[in-house]
């Protein structure tokens, strides 16, 4: 039981925790409420550090229960996931006096259920990560999606906002049943939800099952949701805009995670046959490859083309999900190389990291500029009501432009992070391709066909960052070098300061920011941190080396090389 506790205390911390902020939520002072988000960051920040401080997972992937696991892949998820977390309370952090919001979010009375919304949904990701059944797997995905439809909707007063929370939750249960479906076929092909039962079922029936190969495509399709990869990816660019900027920038992490890790895992146990091979069908390998290149040339493309910069940033995450899927493609491409596929599922867990920290700050910056026009009142608001009060920030070009003149540090804050989304050298972006990228051409297989795909794979990456640099510098160019408009709405209505628009109490989101250029940078420059975190999501590797039907899952605590050269 004592091991058990010390496996999840980082879930049972956010369980109690975000509970009791739900009844926090009952409370109709503002001191109470004001009281919310301290104990969500408090929480968040007590997993990040002490993980990051406690002792090493053993190298041994065991059982703390029939359903949960100990080893080092959960330890760095949760990690990752908590430091994210912390920064993205600071964005949603309420600064106006009644503390319902600040100037890009507007949940009113709800702020106790609105953070522990955010507390559940991260809870959800660590259960993911920490998962041995499917059931929990389940449990897990649907933990970190369901409490992200609620947030949409209340994000805002706003018929934007409901109408994209409606669209979220159908198209989300849609995708739902999709993968409810393909682990149905996993039960009933194997017998078991135990996912270390279902990989010595599958080693013994073989990885070319029809039926089995019919789950893993189902399974993959409804991950597929949750990354917003093509062709499961419309919904973002809708709810993106629909939501409160700080709820945008939550999604494009939270579900983005918690599908990467579960789509991680699932293929990893069902590769496992034999004592010294990973062996998916190769139709599998293929259609990954698929899904890559469609989804970064969709993301990228569609984001050439939008005017709302909240649509621009969610083709952009649809494109590094195409990204993060080359590395998912090295995975199950490289088999009999348990090097190369360590090297690549650090690398989609680097990137995993090194997307929440350059993303985070590029919303934060939106969220600190106002909007120039004055959005569609909903019935009750008082007439004349500012844009602050309805939690709205600059979303379009036109509210950007001469922006970055007028206010230089947050200028240099959206430059910095849009050079690190497109992989410019000194960012943590270009270290995150360049993890992506290596394993994949790394790849030595005696298939001519199989180098050739892989190499061109990598061509169409590099391509893509070339494409998504022309909206990037677009964002930048509007905040530098286009003419700022005379007036603040559409109706000549004089533009009032900036200092009038952003509340004194604003420290928490300008804290973000700075926390978050400052991680792109460092994590960009300064080697030692950026091998530092290398190595921590390196250790993570799922050992590519299957286990006997018999043996518990290894997970390396170093890098294969090295450790290959230390036996």
């Amino acid at each position: 039981m004592s091991e058990l506790f010390v496996s999840i205390w980082p879930e049972i911390l956010l369980l109690v925790v975000g509970s009791l902020l739900l009844l926090f939520g009952t409370a109709k002072r503002p001191s109470t409420r004001r009281i919310v988000p301290v104990l969500a960051l408090l929480s968040l920040l007590g997993i990040f550090f002490g993980l990051l401080f406690a002792a090493p997972a053993d190298h041994t992937a065991k059982p703390a229960s029939e359903s949960l696991l100990i080893y080092r892949f959960q330890d760095y998820v949760k990690l990752i996931s908590a430091g994210a977390g912390a920064l993205l309370v600071l964005l949603a952090w309420p600064t106006n006096r009644s503390a319902t919001g600040n100037t890009a979010i507007q949940y009113g009375h709800e702020t106790g259920e609105f953070f522990g919304l955010m507390l559940l949904s991260i809870a959800g990701i660590f259960f993911v990560a920490s998962a041995n059944d499917i059931i929990v797997l389940f449990l897990g995905i649907e933990l970190a999606s369901i409490p992200t439809y609620i947030m949409v909707s209340i994000s805002r007063p706003m018929p934007v906002a409901q109408e994209a929370g409606v669209k979220y939750f159908f198209l989300g249960a849609m995708a739902a049943a999709v993968m409810l479906f393909g682990f149905s076929y996993l039960y009933g092909t194997t017998g078991h939800t135990n996912l270390q039962e279902i990989a010595n079922s599958m080693q013994m029936s073989g990885p070319n099952h029809d039926w089995q190969l019919l789950a893993l495509v189902m399974v993959i399709l409804g991950f597929g949701f949750k990354i917003a990869a093509v062709p499961l990816h419309a919904y973002a660019a809708d709810v993106y805009q629909g939501a409160a900027t700080p709820v945008t920038a939550f999604l494009a992490f939270v579900p983005k995670t918690s599908g990467f890790v579960a789509l991680i895992k699932i293929l990893f146990y069902a590769g496992q046959v034999g004592q010294e091979h990973f062996i998916l069908p190769d139709n599998i390998s293929k259609m990954l490859w698929v899904l890559a290149v469609l989804t970064m040339f969709v993301g990228n493309v569609m984001g050439l083309l939008q005017h709302n910069i909240k649509r621009v940033l969610a083709y952009s995450s649809i494109a590094h999900s195409g990204y993060m899927l080359v590395g998912v493609t090295t995975i199950v491409t490289a088999q009999g190389h348990p090097d190369i596929q360590a090297a690549a599922v650090a690398g989609v867990l680097f990137y995993l990291a090194a997307y929440a920290i350059m993303n985070t700050g590029a919303f934060g910056v939106l969220m600190m500029l106002p909007s120039r026009e004055a959005p569609e009142l909903p019935e009750g608001a008082e007439d004349g009501a500012e844009p602050a009060a309805l939690g709205t920030s600059a979303e379009t070009f036109e509210d950007i432009a001469g922006q970055g003149r007028r206010f230089l540090p947050l200028g240099i804050a959206m430059a910095v992070c849009c050079w690190s989304l497109t992989g410019l050298p000194f960012t943590i972006g270009f270290f995150g391709k360049f993890f992506l990228i290596k394993p994949a051409l790394m790849i030595a297989s005696d298939n001519q066909l199989v180098r050739s795909r892989m190499t061109w794979l990598v061509v169409l990456l590099v391509i893509n960052a070339a494409i998504s640099a022309a909206y990037y510098l677009k964002i930048i160019g509007a905040m530098f070098l286009r003419a700022e408009p005379t007036s603040f709405y559409s109706k000549s209505t004089p533009r009032p300061s900036y200092d009038q628009y952003r509340p004194a109490q604003a420290w928490p989101v300008m804290a973000s920011i700075a926390i978050s250029v400052i991680g792109t940078l460092a994590l960009g420059v300064y080697l030692p941190a950026t091998s530092n975190l290398a190595d921590r999501s390196q250790a993570t590797e799922i050992q590519g080396t299957p286990p006997r039907i018999d043996a518990p899952i290894v997970v390396s605590t170093q890098p294969a090389t090295a450790a290959a050269s230390a036996q």
